[in-house]
């Protein structure tokens, strides 16, 4: 399988490395079908956009016919034997506007079944970050009109796959209420794998165990630290502005935020405060309700039952140790020595 070229940070494009569990499952997927929809969910940047796009070539090389859509980085992919469905989606996308991104995720969904409708016999939708574009409050019925495809098809088929990847948050809940999707969760990326990545930036760098404490294996986040000339104070800063961690509803909450930077399993116990997990949630601060680390549950490796060192706890982490440093610099505290 040929390994893919993707935009690690402005100027620096590397080879996608590791997840190679990840892509059995893909292999797994594709020899007999989705008998559901795949809904794969995880820190914001662990690399589902990465993975999803090996996944899109691994497909095609596997005989599918492959649509692929990332609204939120207006990426599209259509490697189909059906001219006319690729000029469909062209078409629609001749607007470079976010509502035209929406129509095409919409569109996936109907492309696929003209393709079914047309004699293929082996088709993927892979549908990336959509439900920002879409709205959240259409995601199960987005993912509803993707399991159509699979149980109503316009003709016979031999395999039909259909995944959508997603953040952790609110989506994740609602589609979770119905029977249409199995969930995996994927974690950030397993310290070999993670190396690969450091091994390919160039120039000078901090020690690769010290860039490992900072990002617990996340890959865009690698990628900003770069970006940044290796600055931590300038990224955390960054996720203060940006994830707003200085507004009032958070520091209501004060105590209990200083004892979760030390253990984010406080958050899951029956004494937390009602409506303070759903911030940090939302926010896409933590990552909750983590499964069994059983490997069979995860979409490629779990993370560790537990690592204080990560921000990683049997039920609740943080989506980075960097999110949690932003956290304890916003409650007036310095960064933790690496």
């Amino acid at each position: 399988m040929g390994r893919i070229r993707l935009d690690l940070a402005r100027g620096l494009a590397v080879v996608f490395a590791d997840r190679e569990a990840a892509l059995r499952r893909v292999e797994e997927w594709a020899e007999r079908g989705t008998r559901l929809v795949k809904l794969v969910f995880g820190p914001e940047g662990c690399g589902k956009s990465a993975w999803l796009r090996q996944s899109a070539e691994l497909l095609r090389e596997l005989g599918f016919d492959v649509l692929y859509v990332n609204p939120l980085q207006r990426e599209f992919l259509a490697e189909v034997g059906v001219s006319d469905v690729r000029s469909r989606l062209v078409e629609i996308l001749r607007e470079a506007t976010a509502e035209a991104w929406g129509r095409a995720a919409w569109a996936l969904i109907d492309l696929a079944r003209e393709l079914i409708k047309a004699g293929r016999r082996r088709v993927a939708l892979l549908a990336d970050d959509i439900f920002q574009a879409i709205g959240l409050d259409k995601a199960a019925i987005y993912v509803k009109g993707m399991l159509g495809v699979i149980e109503y098809p316009p003709r016979s088929y031999d395999a039909v796959v259909a995944v959508v990847a997603a953040g952790e948050g609110v989506a994740r809940r609602e589609i979770g209420r119905h029977m249409w999707a199995d969930q995996y969760p994927m974690w950030n990326m397993s310290r070999d794998g993670f190396k690969q990545l450091y091994d390919q930036i160039p120039g000078d760098k901090p020690p690769f165990e010290d860039v490992w404490r900072l990002t617990g294996g996340n890959p865009r986040l690698l990628g900003q630290l770069y970006e940044a000339g290796w600055d931590v104070d300038k990224v955390v800063e960054m996720f203060m502005r940006g994830k707003e961690l200085n507004s009032p509803d958070l520091f209501r909450w004060r105590g209990w935020l200083e004892k979760a930077v030390e253990d984010p399993d406080v958050l899951w116990t029956v004494e937390a405060p009602e409506g303070l997990l759903d911030i940090l949630v939302e926010r896409n601060l933590v990552v909750h309700n983590l499964h069994d680390r059983d490997p069979r549950f995860w979409v490629d490796a779990p993370p560790p039952e537990r690592d204080p060192e990560l921000g990683v706890g049997k039920y609740v982490a943080w989506q980075t140790p960097l999110h949690r440093e932003a956290v304890r610099k916003a409650l007036g505290y310095g960064l933790r020595p690496i």
